[in-house]
């Protein structure tokens, strides 16, 4: 076995489902970490949810006491991108809380995978492209997830398929797959064509424990695939929200057309709401070990 086939498997091993709860801006906090990985997934939360450094090392600290028996691991979302003003500050709280998987988003990994590497942590990378996917793979990524059609928030344009099978031509390490996933046999799939995991984000927004206001989590619930719009008029990548709440917002027109300074306003996402064309599948709140149950139930059915 390659060193890649070995992590892998080890990954896998450690997992009750071979699953991630993305990790969703103003969404993902403590609580949703903790119950997805007691439910036997990886939980994960972008740093920048914490408001400050202060309460990023306070959420650590949870966090790794309250996983500290579970053999899923936890996994932070740092934005590498030299916008993000907290960046080696948040780095340098992971490295000293030794956070068991970092994911690094909007740019090259290659700074973060010596020091999380070093202690034995895990450099996942997420890339929209297989260009980027390769670029990452150089840096040392030991994962990478793959944005494909249809995932929330930041999203990708690659169809899954297509995606997966370039990417296996040159990388061996662990594959996970973002894009419209809400059902366990859709894990199974994707085994079936060589990934490894699935990111899981929208199906998990309306979550009891999920930080996402209860508009956001209703508009979910009474949404369905049509209903979502892909734009790059907030932070200037493609992302995927809910149209009816950029209309709210002043971002869409009346005639269908991006109004782009009014979305330059609203580029912090605080008043437009995220979710991936999968969001048909929400029909409520409800607790997250009972999506992961379900899941799990689909999963073993479709094995």
């Amino acid at each position: 076995m390659t060193k890649g086939d070995t992590l892998r498997a080890d990954l896998r091993a450690r997992l009750r489902l071979p699953a991630i709860v993305a990790p969703m801006f103003l969404v993902s906090g403590p609580d949703l970490v903790i119950a997805s990985c007691l439910g036997g997934a990886i939980g994960s939360f972008p740093t920048l949810n914490a408001r400050t450094p202060e309460q990023l090392d306070e959420w650590l600290t949870r966090i790794g006491e309250a996983t500290r028996d579970c053999r899923a691991p936890y996994a932070a979302n740092l934005i590498l991108h030299k916008s993000n003003e907290r960046r080696d500050v948040d780095l340098d709280l992971i490295v000293r809380h030794e956070v068991p998987m970092v994911i690094a988003s909007v740019g090259s990994p290659a700074a973060v995978v010596e020091p999380i590497q070093a202690y034995g942590g895990l450099v996942f990378s997420d890339v929209a492209s297989v260009r980027h996917g390769r670029k990452a793979a150089e840096a040392g990524a030991d994962g990478l997830v793959l944005l494909t059609a249809g995932a929330g928030g930041n999203t990708g344009w690659l169809n899954p398929f297509a995606f997966v099978a370039a990417v296996r031509e040159f990388f061996d390490g662990p594959l996970v797959v973002a894009g419209c996933l809400t059902r366990g046999v859709e894990l199974r799939a994707l085994e079936l064509i060589g990934a490894d995991l699935g990111y899981f984000g929208t199906a998990f927004l309306a979550s009891a424990e999920s930080m996402a206001p209860t508009g956001h989590k209703d508009a979910v619930a009474a949404a369905g695939a049509d209903d979502i719009l892909q734009t790059d008029a907030l932070s200037g990548m493609p992302a995927n929200f809910i149209r009816a709440r950029l209309a709210e917002a002043g971002v869409l027109r009346p005639d269908g057309s991006i109004d782009r300074d009014a979305g330059s306003d609203v580029a912090s996402w605080k008043h437009v709401w995220s979710a991936g064309q999968g969001v048909g599948r929400v029909r409520g709140v409800e607790p997250a070990a009972a999506i992961l149950d379900r899941l799990a139930a689909e999963y073993d059915a479709a094995k």
